[in-house]
């Protein structure tokens, strides 16, 4: 390194170097050095990190369980030991420089609202600001986020536009997909031309923003259900659906205790060789994110013993199934 104007060292400690006692912020190693410091005074206050996500930390004691997870310094507390979460929320405090905004209502932008029916997630201030700052907030709203049968692919001579602002404007709805399953697909679709976006592809974004003017406050409602071990898995894929590579489109739901709690649309990586196979995988995909939800329950004190169960349209991919051989 280059030492900085002004400090002057003796001419024999040119060849030395510095050791890095603390790492300063916007430097690429402060987010490893800052989890590492906080996982290490969770673990000195009996926490255990979970396997299944690195960012949850879980603490068993007398019947009851406190959880912590975190995101990069926003945290989220919950558990039914009243006692020991405020004895995490003063070892916190003292541990590091940290504020309590009380019971959850807003999280990295997202809304949490509560009623007799459950917990309630949506995103839509962030949608409104959206629409706002695109000028789309009054725009003419459709009821579907993409054209039925609507096939995008690479044209030759196409019409370019902004590159910047179409990569920008996708980045955003991905983060809006959080609490929007129903923008999977579209998003899926229209993200894969990042690279070299045209007017069709545009034409494309813009439509999924006259979707959320349609219903920008949309989201996942967690009803109340005593049921929390039971997980179902519903899996879907087209074939050769991609015009560019024939390549299919994997999609899956998963439910735990009958609320959507996970989703995906991805392009496989291969080329199916029939639509057995592209279903198949797509059921490969939805089983492995149903496996982790296991797990992740197992950490958190629900050992389950019920199958999980899968659900899929195709007859041959479901015979493959139940025999592999």
């Amino acid at each position: 390194m280059d030492l900085p104007p002004g400090c002057m060292v003796l001419e024999k400690q040119c060849q030395k170097v510095c050791k890095l006692k603390k790492s300063l912020y916007r430097l690429k190693q402060s987010p490893r050095a800052w989890f590492g410091r906080f996982t290490k005074s969770m673990r000195a206050f009996g926490y255990r990190q979970s396997n299944s996500d690195h960012t949850l930390f879980l603490k068993k004691q007398h019947g009851k369980i406190t959880t912590l997870i975190v995101y990069v310094d926003d945290m989220v507390v919950t558990g039914n030991d009243p006692e020991e979460r405020k004895a995490l929320q003063n070892y916190l405090s003292r541990e590091f420089e940290m504020k309590d905004l009380g019971p959850l209502k807003y999280f990295l932008g997202i809304e949490v609202s509560r009623s007799s029916e459950g917990i309630f997630l949506s995103q839509r201030k962030y949608a409104l600001d959206l629409l706002q700052e695109t000028g789309m907030s009054g725009c003419q709203p459709v009821n579907t986020p993409i054209e039925e049968g609507l096939k995008l692919y690479v044209e030759s001579n196409q019409v370019s536009t902004d590159k910047g602002r179409y990569q920008r404007l996708v980045g955003r709805l991905m983060y809006l997909a959080h609490t929007r399953p129903d923008l999977a697909y579209a998003l899926s679709v229209v993200s894969q031309y990042m690279h070299n976006p045209g007017e069709q592809h545009m034409n494309a974004v813009m439509r999924i923003l006259r979707y959320l003017k349609n219903a920008p406050g949309k989201g996942i409602l967690f009803a109340k259900n005593v049921d929390h071990q039971s997980i179902e898995v519903y899996t879907d894929a087209d074939w050769a659906g991609a015009v560019d590579d024939r390549r299919s489109t994997s999609g899956y739901f998963t439910f735990v205790g009958g609320n959507l709690v996970t989703w995906k649309s991805k392009k496989q990586n291969v080329v199916a060789r029939s639509s057995a196979e592209a279903e198949f995988r797509g059921m490969a995909l939805g089983l492995c994110e149903a496996l982790w939800l296991r797990l992740l329950l197992q950490d958190l004190g629900y050992l389950s013993r019920q199958p999980i169960r899968l659900f899929c349209d195709n007859k041959a991919a479901c015979d493959i199934a139940h025999n592999p051989v």
